[in-house]
């Protein structure tokens, strides 16, 4: 390393070579599969050169193998560790609770955050607000899958296997009731239009029909597989907080989506 290396190292509060080589590692992971050289160095804006010294070094540690007679090139079988060690490590609802108080002032709402149990969608922490909503809610509290805002964005984003015979058994309730937060669900297609509608925004909403006076908003936190890890959910008062352009949508998606290892869609 070169002096002025060394000062540029010192003035960015990191090591320039290393940040350009793990910037190949990301390009490549954005490839579906092996990819040329030329193509990665393409992309991270260096010469084929300087991208193959670093790729050298990467395969030397596992990190990277070439591909075949194509000499193309892909993540290797410590990429693979690596991944998995960290995949082991993430703790979802954690990492969700020490988030929950900045939401929660952000917003000025109470906020929930919900995993899938035994018995359906269930509180497992709680921020209340400045000036908390009227309900009787608390840890511990099994939500409707079908008529509450969090219950839907597990329809929406859940594998469906551990929801079937809950969503079954309100299915036929709201068959007989034919009341579910505003909106007549009796049927499977009803279902799946509520799934595509609730993807589509990127959050589920109810509003007043589970519990009186007030209204609802969740989003998933998605894991690698896009798949629902964990529900966080705002709570008010006022409708105006359910509209896409309101900032406690922006906000909770917002979130969300720093939680997540998968896009909202």
């Amino acid at each position: 390393m070169t002096d002025n290396e060394d000062h540029n190292d010192r003035q960015s509060g990191g090591i320039q070579s290393l940040d350009a080589a793990l910037k190949l590692l990301n390009a490549m992971r954005a490839y579906p599969g092996p990819v040329a050289l030329s193509e990665l160095a393409r992309d991270c804006g260096m010469p084929p050169s300087k991208a193959h010294r670093y790729l050298t070094s990467f395969a030397n540690a596992g990190l990277v193998v070439q591909a075949g007679r194509s000499g193309k090139y892909d993540l290797g079988h410590g990429a693979v560790m690596l991944g998995l060690a960290a995949l082991a490590r993430h703790d979802f609802v954690n990492r969700a609770s020490d988030v929950l108080p900045e939401l929660c002032q952000e917003t000025g709402l109470t906020v929930l955050l919900s995993v899938w149990g035994t018995h359906g969608a269930t509180v497992v922490r709680w921020e209340r607000a400045a000036t908390p909503a009227v309900t009787s809610m608390g840890l511990g509290t099994i939500l409707p899958l079908l008529n509450s805002a969090t219950g839907r964005a597990f329809l929406a984003w859940a594998p469906p296997a551990p929801l079937k015979d809950i969503r079954s058994a309100e299915l036929r309730e709201a068959r007989r009731t034919s009341a579910t937060a505003g909106q007549r669900i009796v049927s499977d297609k009803d279902i799946e239009k509520l799934v595509a509608e609730t993807r589509e925004r990127g959050y589920a909403s109810v509003e007043g029909r589970y519990i009186p006076g007030l209204v609802a908003i969740a989003a998933p936190i998605l894991d690698w597989q896009g798949e629902a890890q964990a529900v966080v959910t705002l709570i008010g008062t006022d409708p105006e907080v359910m509209q896409p352009e309101s900032g406690s949508t922006k906000s909770l998606i917002a979130c969300c989506q720093r939680l997540s290892y998968a896009k909202l869609a």
